[in-house]
């Protein structure tokens, strides 16, 4: 994280494009958090707003208080364009969201009308009549003259504020079970808040059977990320493009952290001991990233179980 204000900019799909991404989850997901990321980088670089590359952490978000399906993504950050020099966005000031609007508007129907073409959408149940000759491209049309919102948030107190909201968010599911006030075999009642009446708490009661739609329509495909970078936090350049960012804004770099041995674990003499702990560095076998073991398993020494449960 670096010492500078960060910017929550949501960006909402209309509701007709909703619909065709809750059957085709891996092409629109994959369109929407692309194409919002494009959005935010090319209208930061242009010096009449930024002039500056930016970085970008998106979370793709499908689900509001009601479990309604509602794709956003999350983006956030502001820094340089040519290296030399760090181009600081105006004060609670990050992009003009309508100009934002408008070319992720552009962009995104592009790269839905490509998918198509490709057969990457596909037309089924409910979608099947834009399968017709000429639907789709009639569907497009109607989607371009939508106004497609764009909001951003006032930034967050300090990098520690934007952490601990990244933590909480990035990994929640679409309901927590403190919502679920009352459940039998027909129906499920649970809490929600109500934006529209100022974030009233509202209880809503739905069948079993809808509970569960709305639930499992929030499900990703397999091995989709939903938490992405872009920009300058890009991971093929991000340690070396932060190195710059903090020389440009004077900040000291932190200190990696190194891991250290556990507690020693309490043991019965004859039943357990302490695994050894390796301080040698591991790296992830999937990003290559430093590991560090925080705590061992212990190894059982004593009785094999099979043994201390036979009564013979």
């Amino acid at each position: 994280m670096l010492p500078v204000a960060y910017f929550h900019v949501v960006f909402t799909l209309p509701a007709p494009i909703a619909d065709l991404a809750f059957h085709n989850k891996a092409a629109v997901y994959a369109i929407l958090l692309k194409t919002a990321a494009a959005t935010l980088r090319l209208i930061a670089a242009d010096p009449k707003h930024l002039g500056a590359e930016i970085g970008v952490i998106s979370v793709l978000h499908t689900w509001g208080q009601n479990l309604h399906h509602h794709p956003r993504v999350i983006p956030g950050g502001g820094i340089s364009l040519d290296g030399q020099r760090w181009v600081a966005c105006r004060p609670s000031f990050f992009l003009p969201v309508k100009v934002l609007g408008r070319l992720f508007r552009r962009l995104f129907l592009e790269a839905l009308a490509e998918a198509h073409a490709t057969g990457l959408i596909k037309l089924t149940g409910a979608l099947a009549s834009l399968g017709e000759i000429g639907a789709f491209a009639d569907a497009l049309r109607t989607w371009r003259r939508i106004n497609w919102i764009v909001y951003a948030k006032a930034p967050f107190g300090g990098p520690k504020q934007v952490l601990a909201y990244l933590g909480r968010y990035t990994h929640r599911v679409a309901i927590a079970n403190s919502r679920i006030v009352a459940l039998d075999d027909d129906t499920v009642s649970f809490r929600w808040k109500d934006y529209r009446t100022h974030g009233t708490i509202k209880v809503m009661r739905v069948t079993a059977d809808d509970f569960i739609r709305r639930f499992l329509q929030h499900t990703l495909p397999d091995g989709f990320h939903r938490l992405r970078h872009y920009g300058f936090l890009a991971n093929a350049r991000r340690v070396e493009k932060l190195v710059i960012c903090r020389r440009l804004l004077a900040a000291c770099t932190p200190e990696p952290e190194t891991p250290t041995d556990p507690a020693p674990i309490n043991t019965e003499s004859g039943r357990l001991k302490d695994a050894p702990i390796s301080s040698a560095p591991h790296a992830c076998p999937c990003c290559g990233g430093r590991l560090a073991i925080s705590s061992a398993l212990p190894t059982f020494t004593g009785t094999p179980l099979h043994r201390a449960w036979d009564t013979s």
